[in-house]
């Protein structure tokens, strides 16, 4: 040791560290891991055995014909064990009525398995059963492309024939002042709908819109309370499509064979309808061109059809009357301003316009406001003197 290295202060003589480094940097770790990773992506492209090369794909359940392979053991155990001639497959038992077997072969190693189905018409055959069962005439049903759809028969039309009241009610209601109400927006909402079903009077007529799981079922209970069923048809808003009613909207824009197969779809949705009116279609309902074909298929299959009275300038009412057609149009809309208060005045606003020209028609949605306002109302309106009427009864009174 030096006299220097005893002068020198601790540690400004030390010698530094040498710090360890890594022969690779993280940017190289990460574009290592990348191309490991874009690799092993273009192997399994490459060599991977998926013959659907990647397309969506959905299992299906499939109920094998039991009965057929065990008629197929069946013969090969009866069979000689000395035959030379290759077996051939037993005759099975018949598949129900309405059904049909069919064998399904894998490609890639032909194996074979036979299946049952139902046949198209034996699905034809179910929808008219399902209905028949709900009251509704299978003589007035035709089949498209998506169901059964109304149609004229043997001179009958789903609007005299869906009609409610009796032939009694009917004379009735050409002495008083009468009243119709429909209540649209129905069929969205099993519980909301039935509890309109349920609470209003069966004159109220209910209208349908085409969505909802399971309409049918809801409207064969509406008429089980003898509600008059009417079909709404989304049609074009002016500010479409910031305001969408719905998937297959008949729009002006679209060809009249375009409207038509939309109008198809709709039809085919419920049974044991009287007739049609529009979901929105403020703007559809001004356009002759749009409105035509829509009224004239209408008529032809026997309907009639409501005008909600959204558009002052509507042209339904006169293409209506060139087709000679069950037509009306709504004097008011009871809940436009859905409060307890206005609903009570624009019920009774509904029933002065009864008594001053013989007939009035209001239009409601199905809040829960709104169908307690009209049960309620509805209680002792005879006793006033005007009579609650379907909307049938109350367009053949207007007609007269």
């Amino acid at each position: 040791m030096t006299t220097d290295d005893l002068s020198t202060p601790l540690g400004q003589n030390a010698q530094p560290r040498r710090r360890r480094r890594l022969p690779f940097s993280g940017v190289q770790v990460i574009a290592a891991a990348l191309g490991l990773f874009l690799l092993g992506f273009a192997g399994i492209a490459l060599f991977h055995q998926d013959r659907l090369g990647g397309e969506p794909v959905v299992r299906v359940a499939l109920q094998p014909d039991t009965a057929a392979k065990s008629a197929d053991k069946d013969a090969a155990a009866s069979a000689p064990a000395d035959a030379t001639k290759p077996a051939t497959k037993a005759a099975s038992n018949p598949p129900a009525n309405g059904q049909k077997t069919i064998t399904i072969i894998d490609g890639s190693s032909g194996a074979r398995q036979d299946v049952v189905v139902a046949s198209e018409s034996s699905a034809t055959g179910a929808d008219t059963t399902s209905a028949i069962m709900s009251g509704v005439d299978a003589r007035l049903l035709e089949k498209s492309r998506y169901g059964m759809i109304p149609v004229v028969a043997d001179g009958a039309t789903p609007f005299t024939a869906y009609a409610a009241g009796t032939p009694a009610e009917r004379a009735k209601a050409a002495t008083m002042p009468t009243v119709a109400i429909v209540v649209g927006g129905l069929g969205i909402g099993a519980a909301k709908t039935t509890e309109s079903i349920l609470n209003l009077p069966g004159a109220v007529t209910l209208a349908f819109t085409p969505y909802g799981s399971d309409p049918a079922k809801l409207v064969a209970r509406a008429r089980g309370r003898h509600h008059e069923i009417l079909l709404q048809v989304p049609m074009e808003p002016f500010d479409y499509p910031d305001n969408d009613p719905g998937p297959q909207t008949l729009l002006t824009t679209q060809s009249p064979e375009q409207n038509l197969d939309r109008l198809f779809w709709h039809l085919s949705r419920i049974q044991g309808y009287v007739g049609l009116t529009s979901f929105m279609g403020a703007r559809f309902a001004v356009s002759d061109s749009a409105m035509q074909p829509v009224i004239r298929e209408a008529a032809k299959r026997g309907l009639g059809y409501l005008d909600d009275g959204s558009s002052p300038r509507s042209v339904a009412g006169t293409l209506a009357q060139g087709q000679n057609m069950p037509f009306a149009k709504a004097d008011l809309s009871i809940d436009a301003v859905p409060t307890t208060a206005e609903i009570d005045k624009a019920l009774a606003k509904l029933e002065s316009l009864a008594k001053t020209r013989g007939n009035a028609i209001g239009i409601a949605t199905s809040l829960p406001v709104s169908v307690e306002r009209i049960g309620n109302w509805a209680k002792s309106l005879e006793s006033r003197g005007v009579l609650l009427v379907p909307l049938t009864t109350a367009m053949l009174k207007s007609k007269s």
